[in-house]
Parts: structure tokens; sequence; C-alpha cells
């Protein structure tokens, strides 16, 4: 599995407004929804299934770096969405260190499988060093994109 295989990239949002996690949470979801990737379902709902989500456990996994994710009986696909965060968000991480780079991800509940696939090449990636400190950089939509292709090209880094 490709990150342009479910990345929505008309959906990535490089300057994040939020100012928190559940804003930028929402901020994400919605750019999924005006970008047209959200195949099924209302905004809301999926929001609030991500932040209930996050509730439970963080996603932030240090580094800099947060995969907020669900599982959504309404999608029959895998998508996700990149934003940046210049000031930083407080998500509980690990390391307790703010994040600037989060990606979403919502899942179909039928197909773990798919779930499976896309964690592992986000996480894969989100290991490299080289990977996280150019996805922070990249400061506009065509950047982040950019990356993601290569990353796809060059699957070793």
């Amino acid at each position: 599995m490709k990150f342009s295989d479910f990345v929505c990239f008309k959906a990535i949002v490089s300057k994040l407004k939020a100012i928190d996690r559940d804003g930028a949470i929402a901020e994400l979801v919605g750019s999924l929804d005006k970008s047209g990737g959200l195949e099924n379902g209302d905004c809301r709902r999926i929001t609030d299934a991500i932040i209930k989500r996050e509730n439970e456990a963080s996603t932030g996994m240090g580094k800099g770096v947060a995969i907020p994710h669900v599982k959504n009986s309404e999608f029959n696909e895998v998508v996700a969405v990149i934003g940046q965060s210049s000031e930083g968000l407080d998500f509980s991480a690990l390391d307790k260190q703010l994040v600037y780079s989060v990606i979403l991800l919502i899942s179909p509940t039928e197909d773990p499988d798919k779930h499976l696939q896309a964690m592992e090449k986000i996480f894969k990636h989100l290991q490299q060093d080289k990977f996280r400190s150019f996805l922070r950089q990249a400061q506009t939509r065509a950047q982040i994109k950019y990356l993601l292709q290569e990353a796809d090209g060059n699957p070793t880094w």
C-alpha cells in the first residue's frame, strides 16, 4: 500500500488554525469533507468518534507526530489527511512533547487489513528521522504531497 492509495492530497492542511487537539481533529475532518474525501457520514459524528477514541488512549506517538484514527462502518476505503501545526499541539504524546504533524486516518470497520496496511505504511516512515524531519519542514500542500510521493517511490529511505 502506498500513501497515494489512501491520503487525500486535496484535503492536506499545511497550516492548521486549530490551537488544540480536538480543534485540529475537527479541522482535518472538515477538510476531508470539503475535498470530497468523506465517502459517507457526517463530519460531526466522525469528529466525535475520533475524539472519543483519542480520549481512550492518546495517539501522540512522540517525536512531534500524532496519528488520530478510527474505524467507521460507513467507510469502504481507508482515507487519511495530514495537517501541520507551526505552534505545536498538545496530544498528550508519549514523550510529553508537542505535536507538529498530524496524520488523521479513517478506516472501514469491515476490512481491518486495510487499516493495518495503512498504519504499517505510516509507522514505517514515521520511524525514520529523515522522513519526520522533512515532513515537519514541509510548509505547503504541494511539499507534503511531493514528500509522500517520494516515500512511495523509495520505500527504504
